[in-house]
């Protein structure tokens, strides 16, 4: 054993005994308290050498979807949180109630920490099995905790700095715990805020999803403030009654316990009528109306949102017949823009298209950040055609592709003679061309040093002055950025202003890779829609959809568009099949399970007793399956539907599984 674990187990040792006499643990703090509970309760050896305790695949997997929801959410938070510490040697981890990791995003620098102490999927980080730690220690405490280096109990986890916040749900019940763990050598107070936040967005957006199917209440005491991470969300029930509340919810009242408001009608809490209160969120077009509440007499602002209507209708026939709600006051449903088109139910790009339709029209730079072929430079477009700006220029430039030399005179232009070679009637460049429009910088990271002083200048002042000229001319554009190089690192290493960075990167969206969306299937199906729409639709079978979603796409959706752009200029039929893709994409077609009820080939022999409305529910439902790898509640709860709804289902449209092991 090394001489440093050899000396904190001495440590360890000694702390807890000097603890353990008659009333003194009492006054010990958590870490020493944590300490006493590993030797004394768990009977854990602080040097131990033992292997961590890792869960089998199958139960990794099984306790996952048991958080699918809160999985869905955490993964896009643990996401954005992950871009905030990147660089900085962090991973952002996930746990379920009992302390088994459930998600990872680990930086490159921090896997050497990961190997030694069992970081990944499905090892056990309860205080029982690793001893005080970040996240096992959280959960006995169910509050926000940090354990830096030598705090930790077990000394194979010294190297480590965890800041972990508990997740609750709407009950009040811990769920899990999001912890962020590094290698820094400093106790980082920031990051347990970050956490924090992280945390309070999850529980937020949870708690919208859940009850999505009910009205919400969201309120908060300044109107600005409806809408954001600390406003107040109340469900409420067709007659006004409280369902459940999140933390802010409760905090803002003044109340300890949901039960405190779970069961009471909306006029117990605050100066309005259910009905009132809806009429006046309507009629103000959905802005924040003041209420004030009971109790005290405190001042609030809010907005009530109604339920999102099932496929079976559940609240339609209750929301027309709210006493003092005409029918024809009810908004109509608003139109999809140019944002809304680019997601079709990835919980990541659902929350940025929500951020950038947030700052549309504010004075906030935006930074894309993703792989090659993610699609940068569609989505700027699509921020473009949202706002006020969309009638003005959109002038893109690929930083990477312009040389070094031109690249300062395509950006600011030149006078008539400003250097050799320059054409006589000078140059317009593209920040004038943009001018009171948008100006989209594209591989913002190859950008020279020498030319980053003068863009940091210009956005600062507002003002450009060509080359050869000394007259500035003031500039009024939207500036959006993009990159798929780590800029964090490039600022290490001098190939890139930290400044610069920071004006930039207003808000930053990360563009997820075609791999990892979980709308694949709709986007693809989307995308074939888009390239054949001058040649008329054509239909992509189910199992020639299940090849393209396992593809890797190491050219992301640019390289699905270009291939489904080929398929369908060659295609004999208007039904594509994995006949008509290239050969490069039919390798591992073979040893791909046939979808159930579908021949290699693409023939539906089940489907000859059904008739056409049937068989196409029958087709779309096959996709679904096959989407969510024939994990029944997975698909239930895609299609927000029971179990039993979906075995009758499966029944009615002769859908019979590939695998019975494959139903969970």
């Amino acid at each position: 054993m090394p001489n440093f674990a050899v000396e904190h187990v001495n440590r360890v040792r000694s702390v807890v005994q000097s603890r353990n006499g008659p009333g003194r643990s009492a006054t010990a703090n958590r870490i020493t308290q944590s300490w006493i509970r590993c030797l004394d309760e768990y009977r854990l050896d602080p040097g131990t050498c033992a292997e961590p305790e890792v869960v089998s695949p199958a139960e990794l997997c099984e306790r996952q979807e048991r958080l699918a929801d809160v999985q869905a959410v955490a993964k896009v938070e643990m996401a954005n949180l992950y871009q905030q510490l990147a660089g900085s040697g962090y991973a952002i981890m996930l746990t379920d109630r009992e302390g088994v990791l459930l998600n990872y995003f680990g930086d490159p620098a921090f896997t050497h920490a990961a190997s030694k102490t069992g970081l990944m999927p499905g090892a056990v980080w309860s205080e029982r099995a690793q001893g005080t730690n970040g996240m096992g220690t959280c959960l006995f405490e169910r509050r926000p905790v940090t354990v830096h280096q030598d705090e930790h109990y077990l000394s194979r986890n010294t190297g480590l700095s965890c800041a972990a916040a508990p997740i609750f749900d709407h009950e009040g019940d811990l769920v899990g715990v999001l912890d962020a763990s590094g290698e820094s050598r400093l106790a980082q107070q920031h990051t347990l805020a970050l956490v924090s936040m992280s945390v309070q967005m999850i529980e937020n957006r949870v708690f919208l999803h859940q009850f999505r199917h009910d009205f919400i209440l969201r309120f908060h005491n300044r109107p600005e403030f409806v809408g954001t991470l600390s406003e107040g969300a109340i469900a409420l029930s067709v007659t006004g009654k409280v369902l459940a509340a999140t933390r802010s919810a409760l905090f803002q009242l003044g109340l300890n316990d949901r039960s405190e408001i779970v069961g009471r009608d909306i006029t117990e809490l605050f100066n309005i009528t259910f009905s009132g209160l809806i009429d006046s969120t309507v009629r103000k077009a959905f802005h924040p109306v003041p209420i004030f509440e009971i109790r005290n007499g405190a001042r609030f602002f809010a907005v009530v949102y109604q339920p999102v209507a099932t496929s079976g209708g559940r609240h339609a026939a209750h929301i027309g017949l709210l006493p003092g709600v005409a029918a024809k006051e009810t908004p109509p449903p608003q139109p999809e823009g140019p944002l809304d088109k680019l997601q079709f139910g990835d919980p990541l790009m659902t929350v940025n298209v929500e951020k950038a339709k947030r700052v549309l029209e504010r004075n906030v730079a935006i930074m894309l950040l993703g792989e090659t072929g993610t699609g940068k430079e569609m989505f700027a477009r699509a921020i473009h055609a949202s706002g006020s700006r969309a009638n003005r220029p959109f002038v893109a430039i690929n930083c990477a592709s312009i040389p070094e030399s031109l690249i300062e005179s395509e950006l600011f232009g030149y006078r008539s003679g400003a250097f050799t070679g320059a054409s006589k009637d000078g140059q317009r460049g593209k920040l004038l061309q943009a001018n009171s429009g948008t100006l989209f910088l594209d591989e913002i990271g190859d950008m020279p040093v020498a030319l980053q002083a003068r863009l940091l200048r210009m956005l600062e002042e507002r003002e450009v002055i060509p080359l050869g000229s000394e007259t500035p001319v003031k500039l009024d554009i939207r500036l959006i950025s993009a990159t798929h190089c780590d800029l964090p690192k490039k600022i290490g290493m001098g190939e890139f202003r930290e400044d610069l960075y920071y004006r930039l990167q207003g808000i930053t969206l990360t563009l997820p890779p075609l791999r990892e969306r979980a709308d694949r299937g709709a986007l693809i199906r989307h995308l074939a829609a888009e390239e054949s729409a001058e040649d008329g639709p054509v239909e992509l079978d189910a199992r020639l959809l299940a090849v393209l979603e396992q593809q890797r796409w190491p050219g992301n959706v640019r390289q699905l568009r270009h291939l489904l752009r080929s398929m369908i200029a060659l295609r004999e039929t208007d039904r594509l099949t994995v006949r008509d893709l290239p050969p490069e994409y039919q390798t591992d077609t073979a040893s791909l399970a046939p979808v159930a009820g579908e021949d290699p080939a693409g023939d539906s022999p089940c489907e000859t007793s059904l008739n056409t409305l049937e068989s196409a529910e029958r087709r779309a439902l096959l996709q679904v399956l096959q989407r969510h790898e024939w994990n029944l509640s997975g698909v239930a709860r895609e299609l927000d539907i029971s179990r039993n709804t979906l075995y009758r289902k499966l029944q009615r449209l002769n859908i019979k599984p590939p695998e019975k092991s494959l139903i969970h």
